[in-house]
This record gives C-alpha cells, structure tokens and sequence, in this order.
C-alpha cells in the first residue's frame, strides 16, 4: 500500500450483514412442533402450518400462519403475538386481528416497514398500525418482493412479473404473459410460472421460476438474464451457475452482502454472486424430518420460507410447525491488485460488485489493521475519502465482505 496524506473528507456507510458463529448450525427459535394457534414465547407456542417469513427494521419478524389464517409476530426475543387476520371481516380495510386474512401465498416488508402479502385474491397493504387494505388486482398474484426504494414487485399466474410504484402506477416490469422460456428485454421475455421473488440492494430482482427450475434476474432496466438452475432439471445439485439443479424454491431474500438465501423444502442453499450454489443446511435426502445440529446434519421438513435478521438466518419450516434459526460466519476476502486503486488522497478506490459490502481498513504501519468504515457499493468504481484528521503516515485497504 502507499503512503497517504491526511485529507478530510466525508464517507457515506452502510452496516453489512454479520453472523454470530462460526459454522451453519440450526436451531429452534419459535414454535412446539404441536400444530395449533398458541401465542407465548419461544418453543412455549403453536403454529399451524407457517410457509413465508420476513423480518423489520426492528428485528421482528412477520410469519404467515396458513392454517390459522393469521399472521403472527415474533419479538427478538422469542414472544409470539398475532399481528393481523383472523377476525370477521372480509371487507377490506379491517383493523389487524379484525381482518380476515385468507390465501396468502408470501409475504415482504419494504423499506418504511409496511407489510405486503401476496395471494389468491391479489395484493393486501398493511401498514404499521396494522390497517388491512386491498390493491385491487383482479387476480392471483404469487411471490412478492420490494425494492430499496419502496417500489413492490410481485409474480402472477399470468407468467408475469409486475411492479407496483411508490407513486400507485402499476405495470409490466417483465414477461409477455406468453408461457415458456425467453431472456430479453421487458415485455419481450417470457417466463413459466414465475414464483418467489427476492431483490437485492442495487435494485435486480430475483425470479424463480418454477416450471423450467431456473433462477432469473431482471435489473431496473428491465433486462431479464438466466443466472443458475438447469432447464426443466430438477434433480438438485450444487455448483456454479446453470451447472447447479433445483427441485423447488417457496421463498428467496438477500443478506447484507449479497447472498441469495433459499428455502428449497428440505434444505436452505445459497448462491453468492459469483454464482456459485451450495448448500447451507439440511440435505438432499428424499426422508425429511427434525433434527437441529450443524450443515447437512440438521433436517427440515418442507423449509418453505426463509429470511435475515438479528445476524442470523431464520426459517419457516411448515410441517415442521417451527420457526428454525440458523446462524453462520462468513469470511472476507482482501481486495487487491486492479480492483483497489490509490491516488494522492486519503481513501481508496474500489472497482468492485455493485450491491456488495466491503470493509475498509486503515493501518500506521501494514501491521495492525483498524476498521474505519463499511460500505455497500452503489456505484463501480466507488471512491471512499478519510474524513478523520491525523497526522502521520497511514496505509488502506478493503475487504470484500461475503
């Protein structure tokens, strides 16, 4: 690294996500394994069928309870309370455990933490005061996702994926409403029952696509790409890219560092974004069950909703009748050579992956290494100024964040 001058400046950051273990194990967060409706906390509570799961800004997460019709809140610390649906009300808009809530197929939460599920009927809002009210579609939609900017995009049995703007226009984002298989551009595409949708901090949204078992990404140009899964193969496999199988995928989020995080039934896999698939926890195997424990050792049984909060991985294992935690540490990786450049300013220059985080690091002596900032790019190349005022010599570096 060079030597640097002492300049202030300003550096815009953003947390990345980080895990409190230091390998894949699974646990259990919420619920009995006894089906039913009982609010408490922890293990002391009952689920009927849980299938889709997000989590706030708070940490709380939101779960759809399909046989109970409700959807139940999950405190940081294990207390389970009914947030909305099973009142008497159908008529929408209903007041939280007033509504009558049916059909929900997933659920999302956007950046000002309104809660929007997907379903039979269409699209349902609710907001922080748990106010339930319709959008009015006119039919089916199926996952659902949201952007940084509150933007909401969902999948429909119409083989398209439709976006939903902060400013009330709906439109086409991708899909002709033809059923098959085309890359391209907007409406020029098509898809074969789109389904769980995710979207990452620059905005892509991630589609799986049910039919033809391929994940496909459309960017805020409304390009659509076919990113990993084998044509109508579903027989899983780990790998890089279409060299990696999927049987099934209920629900997609993404982490602080761009991973692609799958609920794929008996299992929980990730794609980062080099492409590359493996398989985080749970197995294979054709005989789903309950078992805690570390990676491929722990069992799910129809792991059909997943989401990142609170430095873990949580779970919404359905037959199980649990909510799981899984918790793992990812390594950094150093940037270097092409991708770091250093001018006469205090800072670094980074050529990087837009929507990744990366840790910069400062150093007296290229011995001891100090974090100064993370940040998550928005933009490549991405400049990042010392606003500290010091004296001395001083060395940088960052680290890809995984």
């Amino acid at each position: 690294m060079a030597v640097l001058a002492i300049l202030a400046s300003f550096a815009w950051k953003d947390e990345a996500q980080t895990y409190d273990t230091n390998s894949e194990v699974v646990q259990t967060f919420a619920g009995s394994g006894f089906s039913g409706y009982l609010d408490g906390v922890g293990q002391l509570t009952m689920f009927n069928y849980p299938n889709s799961i997000v989590a706030d800004s708070h940490s709380n997460l939101f779960v759809w309870d399909s046989n109970n019709s409700r959807i139940r809140k999950i405190a940081p610390d294990g207390t389970v309370s009914t947030f909305a649906g099973g009142g008497s009300l159908s008529s929408l808009p209903a007041t939280g455990t007033n509504a009558q809530i049916s059909g929900v197929t997933s659920l999302t939460i956007d950046h000002s933490d309104t809660l929007w599920a997907s379903g039979n009927a269409g699209l349902w809002k609710i907001t922080s005061g748990a106010v339930v009210t319709f959008t009015g579609l006119g039919y089916g939609t199926i996952g659902v996702c949201a952007d940084s900017v509150g933007n909401i995009y969902f999948s429909t049995v119409g083989n398209q994926i439709f976006q939903y703007a902060t400013n009330g226009v709906l439109r086409v984002f991708a899909g002709s409403g033809n059923r098959g298989y085309a890359d391209g551009n907007g409406i020029f595409t098509s898809f074969f029952s789109p389904g769980a949708l995710a979207a990452d901090a620059a905005n892509n949204i991630y589609v799986w696509d049910n039919y033809i078992y391929l994940i496909r990404k459309i960017d805020q140009s409304q390009n659509v790409t076919t990113l990993a899964g084998k044509y109508q193969n579903s027989s899983p496999s780990d790998g890089v890219g279409t060299n990696a199988a999927f049987t099934s995928v209920s629900q997609m989020c993404v982490d602080g560092s761009g991973n692609l995080i799958l609920a794929c039934g008996d299992s929980i896999r990730k794609m980062d974004v080099s492409l590359n698939v493996v398989t985080m926890a749970g197995n294979f195997s054709p005989q789903p069950g309950y078992a805690n424990g570390a990676g491929n050792s722990a069992l799910f049984n129809d792991a059909s909703g997943v989401c990142v909060s609170q430095g873990s991985i949580f779970v919404a294992d359905t037959f199980n009748q649990r909510i799981r935690q899984i918790s793992y540490n990812p390594q950094p990786q150093i940037v270097s050579g092409g991708n770091l450049g250093i001018g006469t300013f205090a800072g670094v220059t980074i050529t990087g992956i837009v929507g990744r985080a990366y840790q910069i690091q400062s150093s007296p002596d290229m011995a001891v290494w100090t974090t100064r900032a993370t940040v998550l790019l928005t933009s490549s190349p991405y400049l990042w100024i010392d606003q500290n005022l010091t004296s001395g010599n001083k060395f940088y570096r960052a680290l890809l964040l995984p």
